[in-house]
Parts: structure tokens; sequence; C-alpha cells
């Protein structure tokens, strides 16, 4: 289906009174153009939050009673039970210990959730070079969400995260920086899409911090 710019924004303002599934939303992976003003869609989007940039910060925080580090978490792979695809890249990931320029990958499918009926999701992976701590969002290679769904998602896990006791969980000192990133693969989808004009979207990523990185195997990550 086609929209206008009219349509989409009567989208958006029905769906910031639910901010934590924002990212959820069909519209935020869209492609192409709208049929009025054949803008982007996700450009539409992208602006829109700019210019109310404190709805995503609106998101509130779930602190979880358990450790957010699971205890038994080894990175072994079980194939015939790892459902999804990421999982079972995260878990090569943090196998190999260390995600160059990342640095340490410290969990995978880390829980947000405190209580089961809340609504939140797991955190792809954790990483900690020395300096920063980053909640990152991984996607298959053959994803075809929109870098703005992935930048959306690891927003909204980071604003849900209680940042302080996560530090704690992990041993690392207070104050530590903590980001949220896109984890996408190189010359795919999401990739090929920041090589396109979407000046909305950068400049949202920019605001919320938030750096894509690009997997060229499961070794070795890169900005670009």
């Amino acid at each position: 289906m086609s929209y206008t710019k009219d349509e989409i924004h009567r989208k958006l303002e029905a769906a910031k009174q639910r901010m934590r599934g924002f990212y959820q939303q069909g519209f935020v992976n869209y492609r192409g153009t709208t049929t009025d003003t054949k803008e982007q869609y996700t450009e539409i989007v992208a602006k829109w939050l700019l210019d109310d940039l404190k709805l995503l910060r609106t998101i509130p925080t779930i602190t979880r009673t358990a450790s957010y580090k699971t205890p038994g978490h080894n990175g072994f792979i079980d194939i015939e039970h790892a459902q999804r695809e990421e999982d079972r890249i995260a878990k090569m990931m943090f196998s190999q210990k260390e995600l160059p320029p990342l640095g340490q990958v410290l969990d995978y499918q880390t829980p947000l959730k405190d209580k089961q009926a809340d609504d939140a999701g797991k955190i792809d992976l954790l990483t900690y070079d020395g300096s920063v701590l980053r909640i990152l969002e991984l996607k298959r290679p053959d994803s075809q969400e929109t870098m703005l769904r992935c930048v959306l998602e690891a927003y909204t896990y980071f604003q849900t995260v209680d940042v302080k006791k996560l530090l704690n969980d992990f041993g690392l000192p207070a104050g530590t920086e903590v980001r949220a990133s896109p984890l996408v693969f190189h010359d795919r989808y999401q990739h090929r899409e920041m090589k396109q004009e979407r000046p909305h979207l950068k400049a949202l990523m920019n605001e919320l911090g938030s750096e894509p990185y690009y997997v060229h195997n499961y070794y070795s990550v890169r900005e670009e």
C-alpha cells in the first residue's frame, strides 16, 4: 500500500501514546515514498521524531530484580533450538570473546524484563571497549528491516534498561558511558540504505548517539 504524508503523520500521532512499542510500528519499516510529496517514509518519521525528541526519552525504565548477567551463558550453539539466526550469530560472537573495535563481548540476549508480563525484549549483544559499554541491536544478513527500525529498537532498549544496575551487574565502573547502536551486515540492506540521501535519519542517529557498525564476517566489525 501507498500513503500520503498526512496519512503517515496521523499514524505517528496515534503511535506516540505508547513509545516503548514505537519501533514495532509498521510505518517504521515502510520502504519507498509518499504518493503526494515523494518523500521517503523513513525520512518523514525521522524528521517527526527530531522535532519532538523528548518523546523517545519518555520510554520508562524497567529495573530487573534479578541480575542482567544471565547465569549459564556460555555461547554454546544449539542449532536445533536456536530459532532466530540473530541468536546463533550473537552466540558465535560471544564465543570469540573479542569483537574489534568494539572490545570484549560481555553477554548476549541480555533480558530486560523484571516480570514475565513486562513488555520488553532482550539486548542482542553487550560489548565493552574499556570506556564505552555498547547495547547492540544485531540483524541477520538478509534482514529487510530499515535502519530506522534498527536504531529505534536499540534506543528503546537503552531507555528501558536500568543503566546503573546494568553496570553494577557486569562489574563495570559507575558512570561508564553507555551507547546504543545497530550492528548490521556490510553491503546488505541497512548498509546500502545509509549510502543514500537520508539527512533526517542521519541527524536523528547523531542526536541519539547511535553509531552504526557493520559486520564483515563474524570476527570483524567496521564502522564502514
